[in-house]
């Protein structure tokens, strides 16, 4: 009983940010925090207040770096909660939201290798415009290869060869533990390479020195059961909200074969209800407009009218768990090898779900012209891979011969 009236309690802020103690309760109740999460982030709240008020501190001095120190000080005490950024996101989330505290500061590049990742992030955005999960899954890579040339960047990279780009995949290819195709390695290190190029830290053109890979080709066999598809299907607890979720998710999936990142930025104005039809936002900022299936719209309306938590976030999709954010890709992936889990089938995620759609078109007669635009691919090369499995279909591709040209 001791316990629940200490918990029941109301707690006392002073110090700078006594004002908004009420506020921050306020917002986290509206994003779903329970009680006991609502009272560990208005404690931590008073002790960072009362941090600041000891170093005669005001709201706006509350910058990122003062943040972390606040939280390294914490640390050194011994603290066990409260202790990362994380954890004191919500409250710099709610004081950013009024104006009070300035934006998050990334700290500038203090070496010549985040320098160049600077520039290649940079690159990557701008002048690719990839998504942000690819711009990260590259970064990634390009810190692996620039970790293993034999010296600094400003010395080894003038002097890069083709002989080092095949030692390097050799190596990475030796050090894997898993025989799955790596569909981010190959190509980020030929983008990485390109970037190199370009930006004058590489005098030679050393992307096509990367090989193949085993991961190019695609074939039959990546393709998923069709008993498999239903299986977890009919896995989903439709009685549950999560449930309804990741049925109406995996059923997305299935039938307009999109990609995690696409189901990740659904918006809630993509949906066209009258119409009946869904926006998708695609790779390199592609922006297409697909007829809405029946039982697909049918999914989203179950969810959106019994399981879709309150929050005000925009993305079709949110999080069960407060705050309720939206979806990342990871997220994506997990919940659909989650349901492979629970259906008891070989575990498999939105890519090969896509994949099994084009070869499901493929084997009913569809074109590469219709299979190309129901993936939403920028260029037909990339259809292409499907056309391997049917030699006939390779005609389809071949450009006409020129009449008449000079021998």
């Amino acid at each position: 009983m001791d316990s629940e009236n200490r918990t029941r309690r109301r707690i006392v802020v002073g110090g700078a940010l006594a004002p908004f103690a009420d506020g921050l309760r306020s917002e986290l109740a509206v994003q779903g925090y329970a009680a006991d999460t609502v009272a560990d982030h208005v404690h931590l709240l008073a002790d960072l207040s009362g941090w600041l008020s000891d170093r005669g501190m005001v709201v706006a001095n509350l910058t990122s770096v003062a943040a972390r120190e606040f939280l390294a000080v914490r640390r050194a005490q011994g603290r066990q909660r409260g202790v990362t950024d994380r954890a004191l996101a919500p409250i710099l989330g709610y004081l950013r939201g009024l104006g009070l505290v300035p934006p998050p500061t990334v700290p500038p590049p203090t070496t010549a290798v985040e320098l160049l990742l600077t520039n290649y992030r940079r690159y990557l955005v701008r002048e690719r415009g990839l998504a942000d999960s690819t711009v990260k899954h590259y970064l990634r890579s390009a810190r692996v290869f620039l970790a293993w040339l034999p010296g600094t960047v400003d010395r080894s990279l003038p002097q890069l060869s083709a002989a080092q780009v095949v030692e390097f995949v050799r190596d990475w290819n030796a050090s894997r533990r898993s025989t799955a195709n790596d569909m981010v390695t190959l190509p980020s290190l030929r983008s990485v390479l390109r970037f190199l190029h370009v930006a004058g830290y590489v005098p030679a053109a050393l992307a096509g020195a990367v090989p193949a890979g085993r991961g190019q080709p695609r074939n039959l066999r990546r393709a998923v059961r069709s008993d498999h598809v239903q299986a977890v299907l009919a896995g989903c607890d439709r009685g549950s909200a999560v449930g309804r979720r990741d049925y109406a998710i995996v059923l997305m999936l299935t039938r307009l074969a999109l990609r995690g990142g696409e189901v990740a930025r659904l918006e809630l104005g993509d949906v066209n209800w009258r119409a009946g039809d869904l926006t998708i936002r695609g790779k390199g900022g592609r922006v297409d407009v697909l007829p809405l299936p029946a039982d697909v719209g049918a999914a989203m309306a179950d969810y959106l009218l019994r399981a879709r938590p309150t929050s005000p976030a925009r993305t079709l999709f949110v999080t069960t768990k407060a705050p309720f954010t939206g979806l990342a890709v990871p997220t994506i992936t997990g919940l659909v090898a989650a349901a492979c889990a629970r259906a008891g089938v070989s575990r498999f995620g939105p890519h090969r779900i896509r994949h099994t759609v084009a070869c499901g078109l493929l084997a009913d007669g569809a074109s590469m012209e219709e299979i190309s635009q129901l993936l939403r691919h920028a260029q037909q090369r990339t259809t292409a891979i499907y056309a391997r499995l049917d030699e006939s279909r390779l005609a389809e591709l071949a450009l006409p011969c020129p009449q008449g040209a000079p021998r």
